[in-house]
């Protein structure tokens, strides 16, 4: 199986899309209605989450697997660290080896219930992510993607010791560094141009969505902690009664900065769908990469 820095390495521009597990049966048709969907335009790969705590473990590894088996897409598994201990960490990338899927995200994960709350390793687990990918690779050919933050993890104590967790993870085998969401191309330059001083040179995805409301804005600041544009929370909150307008400007926001990111040489964009596939399909048109969607 290709892994994702084989499939970096072709001709692009590049993009790829993460799904998550489905709640439900009636989740999972959606799910499906955008992997269809997303599949004739053929992304680098698509990556299913884990769930806090493994919560939807074993719907992760079905969804993997059916993506696998009867899709032209390359699967790229979420692993997390939080709750589990190395006996079953070991379980679950059996699992994944069993139905051929060689390529990882390894994560430590948040704390279930709350992504805030204090971080407790399993008492026979893991505690740093470079152990996880250390993990994976010594029990086969694995290929493992790690997490980055393009500003610095909530729970980091500066810019600095972030960047030397990343660089450890790298260095335990990573091959790869997806960001959390961007709000912003200069916190992806700067990302990359620390690691570069740091002496790591691996492909760093950014990690993309169009924010269409001011709502959703703060959430995804409460829930990840990072910075926010001032101009884009402002001209979400002006339009904040207007649904239309704010999907204009989280559109022409998130065009923009992929245009940018491509011209800055991002190896790849990655899209966060939550299982929706017209605002991807939407930017991608916008930037000549997809035939748009009919209304």
């Amino acid at each position: 199986m290709p892994t994702v820095p084989d499939r970096l390495a072709t001709p692009g521009p590049h993009f790829s899309v993460e799904f998550m597990p489905p709640r439900s049966d009636a989740d999972e048709d959606i799910l499906w209605r955008s992997v269809r969907r997303l599949e004739p335009l053929r992304p680098a790969f698509v990556s299913v989450t884990y769930g806090a705590g493994g919560s939807r473990r074993e719907r992760t590894i079905r969804v993997t697997q059916r993506i696998q088996e009867e899709t032209t897409l390359l699967p790229v598994a979420h692993l997390t660290a939080v709750g589990h201990s190395v006996a079953e960490l070991r379980q679950v990338i059996g699992s994944y080896a069993a139905v051929g899927v060689s390529n990882i995200l390894a994560l430590r994960g948040d704390p279930p219930g709350d992504p805030n709350g204090e971080w407790v390793p399993h008492p026979q687990g893991l505690q740093y992510t470079g152990q996880l990918v250390a993990l994976a690779r010594s029990l086969g050919t694995f290929c493992v993607g790690v997490a980055a933050y393009p500003d610095k993890h909530p729970r980091s104590v500066d810019v600095d010791s972030d960047t030397r967790f990343l660089v450890d993870k790298i260095r335990a085998g990573a091959a790869y560094a997806i960001t959390q969401m961007l709000f912003s191309v200069d916190d992806y330059l700067r990302l990359r141009e620390r690691m570069c001083r740091a002496g790591v040179d691996v492909p760093v995805l950014p990690g993309l969505m169009p924010i269409t409301s001011h709502a959703r804005l703060m959430r995804i600041h409460e829930l990840s902690g990072q910075r926010i544009p001032t101009e884009l929370a402002d001209e979400l909150y002006r339009v904040r009664d207007d649904p239309d307008a704010g999907r204009a400007i989280g559109m022409d926001h998130a065009v923009r900065m992929s245009e940018r990111l491509l011209a800055e040489g991002a190896p790849c964009l990655h899209f966060y769908t939550f299982n929706r596939s017209k605002a991807t399909v939407d930017v991608l048109a916008a930037l000549g990469m997809a035939p748009a969607l009919r209304r």
